[in-house]
C-alpha cells in the first residue's frame, strides 16, 4: 500500500498501469511514453519526483529508476541533476528530417538539399572515369584510412577553409556517419555531452541510440559561453561538445573567433572532446580558422561533401587527435567495414582536377539568387542567414508557435521544420522554423508566396479538406 494518499495530492503525471501484463518498470515506461506522445504530458512538462512515484504506484525506487532510464534512453525525457527530470522539448516530433514521402504534393523547404544542378556534372565526369582501364578495381573493399592521393585531396579542400593538418585523414559514409562512429568510439551509455540549446537534429538522433545524453549549454549571443561549459562540467559532469562553428544548423549562425578560441582553451583546461561539424564550412566566402587548428589534440574534426557538392557523395573526411585515432578507424570499420572506394576516388578526383570547386561555385551562386527570392518575400520578417546559406531561420510573429506553425504551411503544401526538432533536452525553444531554400526556383517563390500569407494571416489559418 502507498505511504501516503494521493487522491488529492498535485502531480504531473498519475500513470495507471493495472491493465499491463508487461513487468513493471516497462509497463510504466510504456505508460509515459504513451501520455507523452498521447499529448497527455506536453513538452516541459516536470515529472514527479521518483520517490513521489514510486509512493503513488507502490513499487520500489529502482523500478522507477528503470523505467525512467529506458525513457531517457529514447530521448524522450530529461534529467537535469538537481532540478528534476522532465519531458523533452522535441519528445512529441519527428526526429527523423527526410523528404516528406508525399513530396510530389509538397514543396520541400524541410530537409536540406543541395540542389540538383550539379549531379549532371558529375555524372559526366564519372562517365569519363569509367573509361579508365583501372576502373574495376573500384569495386573492392575500401579502408577507413585514405591513401596518400585522397589524403592530398582532403587537404586541398581544406586549405579553402583555412585549416591545415599533418595528420592523417580517416574516410566515413557521409558526415552523419562519421559523427556515430566518433560517438560509438570515444563515449559510453550514460555519458553527457554539450551542444547548444537547440542544435542539428542528427546528433540527437545518434545521441539517442547509443544511449548517450545531450546537455544543452549556456548561450550568450547564440554561441556557447566559458560560464557554461564550466557550469555543465561541473554540474553535468560532461566529457566532450559538439558544435557546428559555420552556418549552425538550425539557427544559421557563425561562430566567432574569439568563442572558437575559447572552446580550444577550455577543451585543454577540462580535458573535453569537441567534435567538429564542419559540414557547411565549404559554402563560407570568408571563413574563420576551425577549432580544430586551435587544439588540434583535443578536437575531432568532420567535414563532408555532401552538403557542398551533392547529397549522392557518401563522403567525410575526419581529421582526429593522433591518440584518438586508432579508436575512430576501429568503430569506422565496424559501422561500415568499407566506404565506397568509387565515392571516394571520383572526389578526390574532382578536387584535383577542379571540378569538385566549380561545383561548389555553381552552389553558391544558386544559394545566393534563392536567398535573394527569400528576401523580396519574406525581407519585412525576422528571417536569419547569410547569402551563402542553404537554410534559413525564420523567427515567428507571437501569433503562432513554431510547431503550429509547422503545420499549417504542410496544410498549404510546403514542408518546414519547428525549432522543437532541434531543441536539447528541456531547453525551451524559440518560436521559430527552418527553411532549405534549395528547391527549384519557381517552386521556392510559390512556397514562399505560401509562407507569407501565413505569416500575414490572423494567425486562425482554416483548410477545407
Amino acid at each position: 500500500m502507498p505511504v501516503n494518499s494521493f487522491e488529492e495530492y498535485p502531480m504531473s503525471w498519475k500513470p495507471d498501469i493495472s491493465k499491463s501484463s508487461a513487468p513493471l518498470y516497462i509497463a510504466i515506461a510504456e505508460q509515459l511514453e504513451q501520455d507523452i506522445k498521447d499529448g497527455k504530458l506536453s513538452p516541459g512538462t516536470k515529472l514527479p519526483p521518483q520517490r513521489e512515484l514510486a509512493d503513488y504506484l507502490d513499487v520500489n525506487l529502482s523500478t522507477i529508476t528503470r523505467a525512467f532510464k529506458l525513457c531517457g534512453q529514447k530521448g524522450l525525457i530529461y534529467a537535469s541533476i538537481g532540478n528534476g527530470t522532465f519531458v523533452s522539448s522535441d519528445a512529441a516530433t519527428n526526429k527523423m528530417l527526410l523528404p516528406t514521402s508525399n513530396s510530389s504534393q509538397m514543396i520541400e523547404m524541410g530537409s536540406v538539399i543541395p540542389e540538383n544542378h550539379a549531379n549532371e556534372d558529375i555524372t559526366r565526369y564519372m562517365k569519363r572515369m569509367m573509361n579508365d582501364p583501372n576502373f574495376s578495381n573500384l569495386f573492392q573493399y575500401g579502408r577507413p584510412e585514405g591513401n596518400a592521393w585522397q589524403t592530398e585531396a582532403a587537404m586541398k579542400l581544406f586549405e579553402k577553409v583555412n585549416f591545415q593538418t599533418d595528420q592523417p585523414v580517416l574516410l566515413g559514409a557521409g558526415g552523419q556517419n562519421a559523427i556515430v562512429g566518433t560517438l560509438a568510439a570515444l563515449f559510453q551509455p550514460g555519458d553527457r555531452i554539450g551542444t547548444d540549446p537547440i542544435t542539428y537534429a542528427g546528433i540527437k538522433t545518434a545521441a539517442t541510440m547509443l544511449g548517450i545524453q545531450l546537455v544543452a549549454i549556456q548561450q550568450r549571443n547564440g554561441e556557447m559561453t566559458r560560464e557554461g561549459i564550466l557550469y555543465a562540467c561541473k554540474n553535468e559532469h560532461i566529457k566532450g561538445l559538439y558544435v557546428i562553428p559555420d552556418f549552425h544548423n538550425p539557427t544559421t549562425h557563425t561562430m566567432s573567433m574569439e568563442t572558437r578560441k575559447m572552446i580550444a582553451e577550455v577543451s585543454r583546461q577540462k580535458d573535453l572532446i569537441v567534435i567538429e561539424d564542419a559540414i557547411y564550412s565549404f559554402l563560407k566566402e570568408k571563413p574563420l580558422a576551425p577549432i580544430a587548428s586551435y587544439a588540434p589534440e583535443k578536437v575531432i574534426y568532420i567535414a563532408s561533401v555532401s552538403k557542398t557538392i551533392s547529397p549522392g557523395l557518401r563522403l567525410s573526411y575526419i581529421v582526429t587527435p593522433p591518440a584518438l585515432r586508432k579508436k575512430i578507424m576501429e568503430s569506422l570499420y565496424n559501422i561500415n567495414i568499407s566506404v565506397s572506394l568509387m565515392m571516394v576516388e571520383l572526389t578526390a578526383r574532382m578536387i584535383h582536377d577542379g571540378v569538385a570547386l566549380t561545383i561548389l561555385e555553381k552552389h553558391l551562386m544558386y544559394a545566393k539568387q534563392q536567398n535573394a527570392l527569400v528576401n523580396q518575400y519574406l525581407g519585412d520578417y525576422n528571417i536569419l542567414g547569410e547569402e551563402e546559406c542553404i537554410f534559413r531561420w525564420l523567427l515567428l510573429p507571437e501569433k503562432f508557435t513554431s510547431v503550429q506553425f509547422e503545420l499549417l504551411a504542410s496544410k498549404a503544401g510546403v514542408q518546414v521544420y519547428a525549432a522543437e526538432r532541434f531543441a536539447v533536452g528541456n531547453a525551451k525553444p524559440v518560436n521559430a522554423v527552418r527553411l532549405a531554400i534549395t528547391a527549384p526556383e519557381n517552386q521556392l517563390e510559390q512556397a514562399l508566396i505560401i509562407l507569407k500569407d501565413l505569416l500575414e494571416s490572423d494567425g486562425d489559418y482554416t483548410f477545407v479538406d
